[in-house]
């Protein structure tokens, strides 16, 4: 089961924004081998939308919270269905 592969929405609340939030996670996810996409919200929030297997997930968030100048108070996470045509991680 630790294989297979999952999609989350995932909202982070915390000093997010201005942090160089976005180009962290783009690199996680790059080197975790996951795949969707990063962006702000308006209210100061980042919405991330990530597609791999629940450690790929794992490992892309430590890496965004090892980070200086990011801190996550709260994510807030949904499941979702995957895309299966959905190749890449991107910045929005």
């Amino acid at each position: 089961m630790s294989g297979e592969i999952i999609r989350k929405r995932i909202v982070f609340h915390g000093w997010v924004q201005g942090v160089g939030f976005r180009y962290r996670a783009y690199y996680a996810a790059e080197g975790a081998g996951a795949t969707g996409w990063v962006k702000n919200n308006y209210d100061g929030t980042v919405i991330m939308e990530i597609q791999g297997t629940e450690k790929q997930i794992d490992k892309v968030i430590s890496d965004i919270d090892r980070g200086t100048f990011v801190h996550i108070d709260q994510m807030d996470c949904t499941s979702l269905p995957l895309d299966p045509d959905e190749r890449s991680f991107r910045i929005r």
